[in-house]
């Protein structure tokens, strides 16, 4: 796997690249996926990252996860989401370089979701000051966002093309807080009954929502 450079030394990076098909219309479209929260283990390896990974490939999009800052052979120390940000935005900027895709699939979980929500922000609102002004976001998939040591009261994010998806059961994370936040940026939401956190043996069921709610965003 690569090692790109990145403000904090580097970044370990894993990309699979599709055959172009001009007679599928995802080839033009790259995912970029987040993953948990380094302080607890979380990698880009992580089983729900893994689960987005495996949709995005199998929809035919070109697909990028990555280490952040301290993880893996990524180098630096953990940011506390600001950092993070900044990686999530030099990988972009690196596979701009990769593809000529330029629509773009945001998927994180967990820290790693709330991380994407401001990676959307920043393509929404600043992409100029990346220089990568000609994305054009699809769709931002958050999965159990961490939002409540992580403050999303001010996101500015596309609303019609955000979903969230979350487990009623959720041990880490309230789910009613998911619910108030979802709620009060107007986005839509799944809730796998009976599904805790990481989604133990519900993998499956979430690849189907994904699925689902990414088609259903497309056609908004």
């Amino acid at each position: 796997m690569p090692l790109i450079p990145a403000p904090a030394g580097v970044l370990e990076v894993d990309a699979l690249w599709q055959q172009d098909n001009p007679n599928d219309p995802n080839t033009d479209t790259v995912a970029l996926l987040c993953h948990p929260n380094p302080l607890f283990d979380g990698t880009m390896n992580n089983k729900v990252v893994t689960t987005m990974y495996r949709f995005a490939r199998d929809s035919g999009m070109h697909v990028v996860r990555f280490n952040f800052r301290g993880v893996g052979q990524s180098t630096g120390e953990h940011d506390y989401a600001n950092g993070e940000v900044t990686d999530a935005m030099t990988v972009l900027q690196w596979l701009a370089g990769q593809t000529s895709a330029r629509k773009l699939w945001l998927g994180g979980f967990s820290f790693g979701g709330y991380v994407t929500a401001r990676v959307a922000e920043q393509v929404l609102t600043s992409a100029h000051v990346w220089g990568l002004s000609d994305f054009d976001i699809v769709n931002v998939a958050l999965i159990s966002p961490s939002i409540e040591k992580n403050d999303g009261s001010d996101l500015t994010l596309p609303i019609a093309k955000t979903f969230e998806i979350y487990g009623d059961a959720d041990e880490v994370i309230a789910p009613e807080n998911m619910q108030d936040f979802a709620d009060r940026l107007g986005i839509r939401v799944s809730i796998v009954e009976g599904a805790g956190h990481f989604f133990h043996g519900r993998l499956t069921e979430l690849k189907k929502l994904l699925q689902q709610q990414s088609f259903d965003a497309d056609t908004q």
